[in-house]
């Protein structure tokens, strides 16, 4: 059973963004399952990924907190929800 959380990255476009997360993830064993990215206005990043956090290294908080740093580093936003939260917030 996958163990699926959603994953938003929000902030000025730079080079390498797609990038550190990716690889944050590859080394935690986190597998992408979807991403979907663009530019908006111009000059906004906006990604969403879905992850499968099944063989993930490290917990669901860890990884939050890590990416809410590395989002600190490279000057976006980066939020973490489980899969189950973000389906209840959005359901109409």
């Amino acid at each position: 059973m996958k163990n699926k959380t959603i994953i938003t990255v929000v902030g000025k476009d730079t080079v390498g963004i797609i990038a550190r997360v990716c690889t944050y993830l590859a080394e935690k064993q986190i597998n992408i399952l979807d991403i979907s990215q663009t530019i908006v206005a111009g000059d906004y990043f906006n990604m969403m990924m879905v992850v499968d956090r099944s063989a993930a290294a490290n917990s669901f908080g860890e990884m939050s907190d890590d990416l809410d740093r590395l989002g600190q580093q490279i000057g976006v936003v980066i939020k973490c929800q489980r899969e189950e939260i973000f389906d209840s917030m959005h359901r109409l």
